[in-house]
């Protein structure tokens, strides 16, 4: 879809702030770049509704709605292009409500569920694919941010789908003249992320490291980390403007994670110079791939020793290839329009661009076309 020619864009997600996670964040940021160029970007959340907890996750809000209710909303906001980027109950909630209306959309595969589920609930990964591939099979593009994950949802059953990487805010998350702490052992080893059982933080924890280990975030892990791991220095939820300076004290970014399907985290930490540990799985084997922003290996001790030898000039170097700015361009690439446009939408598009004499031509192709 022609950047130039959306107007305004609906985006409809079951996450939002004050949660913080890739999600949100990476939501947040294309939001940004869509309205510096004049486009009506617009997130539709589950602050619009009322809400219920999330069964162990608290903080995630689910909305209690309908599809008739999304549809007016939905038509009110008159967009070109919606997107509906999460599976949770606002998302098959704004699906449902496209689909009695006729209208197409877009769907991204954020978040790994199965594999989440798997790990938390022990519920076969399959079951939950299954559901997935429901929800996605009517979309238009299946937005995901590498190719490993665009492989593993084609294995899947999954169609139509569609890389589209993410970015970082070069703004904030650069290298920074900080020093550390007084009195800090180095080497420092640094985890950033939701403290959750699908975040495999014990597999960092339990290496017999040098140095000392920094953990940033919070989560339902939390009392349980602080109590069986003593010795690691817990910062708790930070800004993004610390966060920077975070990665910048540190000396590797460990990256235990192996359900992932990007990790903002490892492309927010190289450009802050901070090269990565991480296993070679999804996430770490597109953010980092050969480059020399850090160190994938099966054995994540060696990765870390490994990863201390790495420049911090070239690590930031990996990270310059991404940005807010390409992520932007490679959605609207993929978005769709809400509804075919008709030969009059043609001539009305044209209209702003060209003369009227190159409009009327314009206007009579479009309709000798259609009849």
């Amino acid at each position: 879809m022609p950047l130039q020619e959306i107007k305004r864009l609906l985006i409809v997600s079951d996450l939002a702030a004050p949660q913080v996670n890739g999600v949100v964040r990476t939501l947040d940021n294309l939001l940004i770049q869509f309205k510096k160029i004049g486009i009506d970007a617009e997130l539709l959340t589950p602050h619009s509704f009322r809400t219920i907890g999330c069964p162990g996750y608290p903080e995630v809000r689910l909305s209690l709605t309908t599809a008739k209710r999304l549809e007016s909303m939905i038509s009110a906001f008159n967009p070109d292009a919606l997107h509906i980027a999460t599976e949770g109950p606002l998302g098959w909630a704004a699906r449902k409500a496209a689909l009695n209306n006729g209208w197409q959309f877009t769907t991204a595969f954020h978040t790994r569920f199965p594999e989440y589920a798997q790990a938390r609930l022990g519920i076969p990964g399959s079951w939950l694919y299954k559901i997935l591939r429901k929800f996605h099979s009517a979309s238009s593009a299946v937005f995901t941010p590498t190719t490993t994950i665009k492989n593993n949802l084609s294995k899947n059953g999954f169609f139509n789908v569609v890389q589209w990487t993410y970015g970082v805010d070069h703004s904030i998350f650069y290298p920074r003249q900080v020093q550390k702490p007084i009195n800090v052992k180095e080497p420092v080893f640094l985890y950033v992320g939701r403290l959750a059982v699908e975040k495999n933080i014990e597999a960092f924890l339990n290496l017999d490291l040098p140095g000392q280990k920094w953990v940033a975030g919070e989560g339902p892990l939390q009392l349980e980390l602080l109590h069986n791991y003593p010795h690691v220095r817990y910062i708790g939820m930070l800004t993004q403007d610390a966060l920077a300076q975070l990665y910048s004290q540190a000396d590797v970014l460990v990256y235990p994670n192996r359900t992932g399907t990007f990790g903002l985290v490892m492309l927010e930490a190289m450009a802050c110079g901070l090269p990565v540990a991480a296993f070679p799985v999804s996430g770490p084997l597109d953010v980092i791939g050969e480059s020399a922003g850090g160190v994938l290996d099966e054995n994540l001790h060696r990765a870390c020793i490994k990863a201390l030898r790495l420049s911090r000039t070239l690590a930031a170097a990996r990270a310059s290839e991404f940005s807010w700015v390409s992520a932007m361009q490679s959605m609207a690439d993929h978005l769709v329009w809400l509804k075919n446009p008709s030969p009059d939408d043609i001539f009305d598009q044209a209209s702003e661009r060209l003369d009227s004499r190159s409009a009327s031509s314009l206007y009579s192709s479009a309709v000798v076309t259609k009849t």
